[in-house]
């Protein structure tokens, strides 16, 4: 499905599926991507540390995320911005979309 030039509905662009995550690149470029992910309820991203900060902007649902040990709660229409080289982890309350900007400059 070809995305540049057309109105997007960012919920529309993954669909939950039950006790999984789910994942589709929008851009992947050298200075940085967009990734549209939907987590099932219970499901999320173990530990770990990413050499570039990234944005989480939820676009559906709620979920928890723990940045360098400290939990945050993020709800639809907020963002969380995960600094670099600082262990973070995610987990679905309930199922939850995400669009995720990594930025590597």
């Amino acid at each position: 499905m070809e995305l540049t030039g057309k109105a997007l509905t960012l919920s529309d662009l993954v669909s939950y599926q039950e006790g999984s995550v789910v994942s589709k690149t929008l851009i992947d470029k050298k200075i940085g991507t967009l990734t549209m992910f939907s987590f099932g309820s219970g499901q999320g991203l173990s530990e770990h540390t990413a050499p570039f900060d990234a944005v989480v902007q939820v676009v559906d649902g709620e979920a928890e995320v723990i940045i360098n040990g400290e939990a945050h709660t993020v709800m639809t229409g907020q963002i969380i911005i995960m600094p670099a080289n600082i262990p973070h982890e995610l987990k679905a309350v309930k199922p939850f979309k995400m669009l995720l900007i990594m930025i590597r400059a």
